[in-house]
């Protein structure tokens, strides 16, 4: 049997674009293969060795938006990965890997310039089927040629031909070249494409008798917008490169050519570059450059709509409260209006209120938002105190695959706090994690104090994550209240019932699902009101329990048992100091996942979809 034109057909490239580099032929090569969702179009950025990797963020924020230019804003293709790198070349290798292409196209010379590899360098690491394209392939191909001599590459040859045809309606033709001492009958090596090229008769078939191919081929050529040929066949001993009639066709052509070569028959493992990265400064550096993010980058939501169904996905967001009824309002009908109302980016809102003694309450459901006083949620694990109970709890009082969380007491409430992070989530699926961060000026009365806040974090949270798990040093704002993330991490994390929250769940994605599951956007200004500093020492002791009791997990050792968990707050009035003692003990709750009532809820939602469908 031959294969069908469906069976011919390649169902997903991968191109790499490199900043400073000229990659439009790879590109156009790609657009008139496959359909547009079916291109991967793939960030490089080169960092000098003797640079860190940091000092790309704005270049790959940049790429990122050329990429989204280049995929002309497609609402159903794919979004802009970009990974900021010191060696490229090996980067690509593991993008490739991890990503599995049909195909892998480069432009030469500009992308092997740009990779500091030569043609038989890449030939002989490539781990996926390879294309190497000039820079004369345009946008409107009408034709071309596929010179086919047999042999390992001409399927592959014939794939990508028909792929081409099929996806751009161009006319197509082989080429089948004989040498003087040769028969049609006698050429054993071409006698499976025979068979294939018989049973298209929209191919238009030619065949030359020939000692010179090359000669032949670029003579021939000259009636054609495209030719497609295929690599040399090299011994194994030998140093692979595409031969030297596709390296003259490539040279001297001013018509497109594309040279491909399947993949070798074993895996390339790029151990110096998998062994570099266990360097925390690099992976850190690389982490920061790559899965950072400002909230601009995602300010269309129709087009954060688009990913969504496109993916399947619902989104909740749940608000903690306490007390906050001089803003809860305006957060929420902001929201409300602009995503979901206006555009259905968000599935539900709920409000998870700590009982507040204010009207918090009464003003949600006047605005039609379904409210939870979460000492009154799962009553039969108690009630404890504090943001965490509530955040936990809300993953049983919610529905949505993703969740996010925002403070309620946000002066400068804009949808940005919320498309800022979900915008992440959408574009990359292997991120479970998101945290928001933000310059943080601070409300003092009727005044702003420019530059403030923060000061739990730079003195408490961020020292001990360098100290302590240095991987996370990259986190601005480890403790801010803007985060969210997916469900399926989400319950099986366990949370902490206060202050050491946001910690927490930080430290416990990472050990879990590793640092590449988390991600940070920035959200540009947050105006709040400021607290105490006795508040403020409170959060710290609380912080720094929760990063102990972190460290007993991972080195499976008790530390608490013997440390003390209450604080001696110093008061001063009249003239004279005295000591108020407080406990503070930061309590942790069990992943959801693992609560029985929260299983039956999930179950029976999930029979109510099957019986829906």
């Amino acid at each position: 049997m031959y294969p069908s034109h469906q069976n011919l057909t390649i169902s997903k490239i991968l191109v790499p674009v490199i900043q400073g580099c000229d990659q439009t032929s790879a590109i156009n090569a790609a657009q008139a293969i496959a359909s547009r969702e079916n291109i991967l179009l793939t960030g490089l950025i080169k960092v000098p060795e003797d640079q860190s990797l940091t000092m790309a963020t704005v270049n790959a924020r940049k790429l990122r938006k050329t990429i989204k230019e280049l995929y002309k804003i497609n609402r159903g293709g794919k979004w802009a990965q970009v990974y900021v790198t010191h060696k490229p070349w090996e980067e690509l290798l593991k993008i490739t890997k991890n990503e599995e292409p049909e195909l892998l196209i480069l432009q030469w010379p500009n992308h092997f310039e740009a990779l500091q590899k030569t043609i038989p360098e890449v030939l002989a690491q490539a781990p996926c089927n390879i294309a190497i394209v000039n820079q004369f392939i345009g946008m409107n191909i009408k034709n071309m040629l596929i010179p086919i001599r047999g042999g390992p590459y001409a399927e592959q040859v014939l794939r990508l031909a028909l792929s081409l045809k099929n996806a751009s309606k161009t006319q197509l033709s082989s080429l089948h070249l004989f040498p003087q001492n040769m028969t049609r009958e006698q050429d054993a090596a071409f006698r499976g494409i025979d068979v294939v090229l018989k049973n298209m008769p929209e191919i238009q078939h030619r065949e030359i008798i020939t000692d010179k191919p090359a000669e032949a081929i670029f003579e021939a050529s000259q009636d054609y917008d495209l030719i497609i040929m295929g690599a040399s066949v090299h011994p194994t001993k030998e140093s692979p490169s595409i031969g030297p009639v596709a390296e003259m066709i490539m040279r001297e052509s001013q018509r497109g050519v594309i040279v491909v070569k399947s993949k070798l028959p074993y895996d390339i493992n790029p151990a110096t570059e998998e062994a570099g990265q266990t360097a925390i400064s690099v992976l850190v550096d690389k982490w920061f450059a790559e899965n950072t993010f400002h909230a601009d980058e995602f300010k269309d939501p129709k087009f954060l709509l688009s990913l969504k169904e496109k993916q399947g996905l619902t989104i909740s967001l749940a608000l903690p409260a306490l007390n906050e009824e001089e803003t809860v309002g305006k957060v929420i009908g902001t929201i409300q209006k602009t995503l979901m109302i206006d555009i259905p980016l968000l599935d539900e809102i709920v409000l998870m209120d700590s009982n507040s003694t204010d009207r918090t309450r009464e003003i949600a459901q006047e605005l039609g938002i379904p409210t939870f006083i979460h000492q009154d949620v799962l009553p039969a694990y108690g009630a404890k105190k504090g943001k965490g109970e509530a955040l936990w709890k809300s993953l049983y009082c919610t529905r949505g695959d993703i969740v996010i969380w925002i403070d309620t007491d946000i002066v400068n409430i804009h949808p940005r706090f919320i498309y800022g992070l979900i915008g992440p989530l959408l574009l990359k699926p292997e991120m479970n994690f998101i945290k928001g961060y933000y310059r943080r000026p601070l409300k003092v009365g009727n005044r702003m104090q420019a530059g403030s806040g923060g000061r739990v974090t730079e003195l408490t949270a961020r020292p001990l994550l360098n100290l302590f798990f240095p991987e996370l040093s990259g986190i601005v704002q480890p403790l801010s209240g803007e985060y969210g993330g997916r469900r399926k991490a989400l319950e099986q994390l366990p949370f902490f019932s206060g202050y050491g929250v946001e910690i927490g769940l930080l430290i416990d994605m990472l050990e879990k699902f590793g640092l590449g599951s988390i991600g940070q956007v920035d959200l540009q200004e947050r105006i709040h009101h400021n607290q105490p500093l006795d508040a403020l020492s409170k959060m710290s002791f609380a912080i720094i329990q929760a990063v102990m009791r972190k460290l007993e997990g991972r080195y499976n050792q008790s530390i608490l048992e013997n440390v003390n968990k209450t604080m001696k707050l110093i008061r001063y009035s009249r003239d004279r100091f005295s000591l108020e003692i407080e406990e503070i003990a930061e309590g942790e709750r069990p992943p959801m996942i693992e609560i029985p009532e929260y299983q039956n809820l999930k179950n029976k939602l999930l029979t109510e979809i099957s019986v829906d469908s």
